[in-house]
């Protein structure tokens, strides 16, 4: 469906309500994990036999995609996890000043990372033998978070998605639902008996992220509308985000490894990965430095929206010591900055001679980005879309600011205070 396709806001009271706080949220994180940790593959992905880049197999495999899935689909018997501590994912997320977790509770392989009763492909079966979603989830509300669970709608290990004694030629289902009903509906019933599972179990949950936007009508019908409805009498207000779905079922929208240009008249939330993969595929992985995922976080909230920053554990269970490092430095500078992010809403003049703003009550606020070794300039003209601000104030320091009004502009001479990343200037109307 085309992104030009006009949004349908909640009708719903409950949901338009968290909604609301969802947008006031504004930075949360995304965390994947299962079996194929220990191989370093692209997720699910390998199991797809269609000709992109993620869905390569392994070199010993490259030529052998039956027995590259029998193989795939024998790593939970391996999956120990040793180093795996919820409780430490959930505090550097928290000292990041992440506000929300979505954990990715079954990817495409159908693998479940929780204890479901319905099925036997799960974690609860490995050597880890934990029920990881519980252990997840619990960890991040007891931390400050609130919780959400990604699922997929595909399931590529159900018998009633893609046949096991053969290869699916793609992503989607083997076979066509209409002419096969009977089939199409067991798979249609396993799937929302598995999210009742998870929204009945799991305690509070406040979104349900679906991923997998090629299962849709009128091909492949979950009878979204049923399964929305039966999540809300679950969960009561919970936000639906049956992703790349443009509809009633899609609560916000969820731009992938990309931030809109512009502000957008909807709720929206980029999904970006902090390094290579959604996940710690290997050791010595390049990352987005502290800077960049500032920045990033800087314009998505200016231009209206979220950042869902993906990362992950590795193999054993923990996150590198290069994730932990810039998870502490952003931070730090939301520490110091946050109000400029958290709880703002955009405001004219959005992005203007290299300035961003958000606001909040009677507060806008200026960000100036700064590049790597850049200190503060000694003054600065900001552009105002409205009247004289009463008080001008550095945020996240101490100093008092000399500052005019000039032609629409508040002129702002800086104290020598030592800044990264970005700063912030408070421009407050107090009447």
């Amino acid at each position: 469906m085309s992104e030009s396709q006009p949004y349908q806001w909640p009708g719903d009271p409950a949901v338009r309500e968290k909604l609301d706080w969802w947008r006031d949220q504004k930075f949360g994180v995304i965390i994947h994990w299962g079996p194929y940790s220990q191989w370093g593959v692209f997720e699910s992905w390998t199991l797809c036999q269609e000709p992109d880049p993620w869905c390569e197999r392994p070199a010993a495999w490259a030529d052998d995609p039956v027995g590259y899935r029998a193989a795939y689909e024998r790593l939970p018997q391996t999956f120990a996890a040793p180093a795996f501590d919820p409780s430490a994912w959930a505090a550097a997320c928290a000292g990041a000043g992440m506000k929300y977790v979505v954990f990715t509770t079954k990817h495409h392989d159908g693998f479940a990372m929780y204890d479901t009763a319905l099925e036997e492909y799960k974690v609860t079966n490995t050597p880890l033998g934990r029920d990881v979603t519980r252990e997840v989830l619990d960890a991040f509300r007891e931390h400050g978070l609130a919780a959400g669970v990604y699922f997929s709608k595909a399931d590529w290990h159900s018998p009633d998605y893609w046949r096991q004694d053969r290869l699916a030629p793609d992503r989607h289902a083997d076979y066509d639902p209409s002419e096969q009903p009977e089939r199409w509906q067991r798979f249609k019933q396993f799937t929302h008996a598995q999210i009742s599972e998870l929204l009945s179990g799991y305690g509070p949950i406040d979104v349900l992220w679906l991923d997998a936007g090629w299962v849709r009508a009128p091909r492949e019908d979950l009878d979204m509308p049923a399964l929305a409805a039966q999540a809300r009498r679950l969960q009561p207000g919970i936000l639906v985000v049956d992703r790349e779905v443009h509809g009633p079922q899609e609560d916000y929208r969820t731009p992938e490894q990309q931030i809109p240009d512009l502000p957008q008249p909807y709720p929206w939330e980029s999904c970006v990965t902090l390094g290579p993969m959604w996940y710690t595929a290997a050791p010595g992985e390049e990352y987005k430095p502290v800077r960049e995922v500032v920045h990033m976080l800087c314009r998505i909230v200016a231009r209206g929206g979220n950042l869902l920053l993906g990362l992950g554990p590795d193999h054993t269970g923990a996150l590198p010591d290069a994730v932990l490092d810039r998870l502490a430095g952003i931070g730090a500078w939301l520490d110091a900055h946050g109000e400029a992010v958290y709880g703002t809403r955009p405001v004219a003049p959005y992005e203007a001679d290299g300035w961003l703003f958000t606001a909040r009550d009677n507060v806008t606020y200026a960000v100036g980005l700064l590049k790597e070794g850049e200190k503060l300039p000694e003054s600065v003209r900001i552009p105002v879309s409205g009247q004289r601000p009463d008080v001008v104030r550095l945020v996240g320091a101490d100093e008092t600011v000399a500052w005019e009004w000039e032609d629409g502009e508040v002129v702002v001479r800086l104290p020598g205070t030592r800044a990264e990343h970005a700063f912030v200037v408070a421009l407050v109307n107090e009447s």
